[in-house]
């Protein structure tokens, strides 16, 4: 069946999903961007239960409690290691995985960041292809996923996670 995917701009904590998906390190320490935000609204319960499941290696998820979030879980994509560097190959294990848990967690609905193109510095255009190539491939594995939000802070990553979407569903310029 197929995944209906949605390009959002805003704040991934206040996204209208079963779950969203933390951008984290392998240690599941929480400090800046997405993790940062994370934690600021759901509370240091999110890290420190986190934390307790790490680490693991780089491309690997967890999942924890949602702290004070209206989620039942949020799930921790280790898309970096300690180096807080990335690479496709993780970004595109680290969707898969978020993805395979959502199913999983019989989830519906999953809000994604943009993986690895904040402390990880990778190039948004890439992430962007790889994540939404990543999505479309999963369509044949999925029972219960229907809907994949990518909620993106910046106006740059939104319109670049946009086209990603259109040039994989096979859509052309005007």
């Amino acid at each position: 069946m197929a995944i209906r995917i949605e390009v959002v701009q805003g704040d991934i904590t206040q996204a209208n999903t079963s779950v969203i998906v933390n951008a984290a390190n392998n240690e599941f320490w929480m400090g800046s961007g997405v993790a940062g935000a994370i934690k600021r609204a759901g509370g240091e319960v999110i890290e420190e239960e986190a934390m307790k499941k790490g680490p693991v290696m780089p491309g690997e998820v967890i999942y924890t409690g949602a702290g004070k979030l209206p989620y039942k879980y949020i799930i921790h994509a280790a898309v970096m290691g300690q180096d807080l560097r990335t690479s496709a190959v993780l970004i595109r294990q680290a969707t898969v995985a978020s993805l395979n848990t959502a199913e999983k967690l019989k989830l519906d609905s999953i809000a994604l960041p943009a993986f690895g193109t904040g402390v990880g510095s990778f190039p948004i255009t890439a992430c962007a292809n790889i994540m939404v190539k990543a999505v479309r491939g999963f369509e044949s594995l999925t029972n219960y996923l229907r809907r994949v939000q990518f909620c993106l802070f910046d106006d740059t990553r939104y319109k670049l996670f946009l086209e990603a979407v259109r040039k994989a569903d096979g859509a052309t310029e005007d």
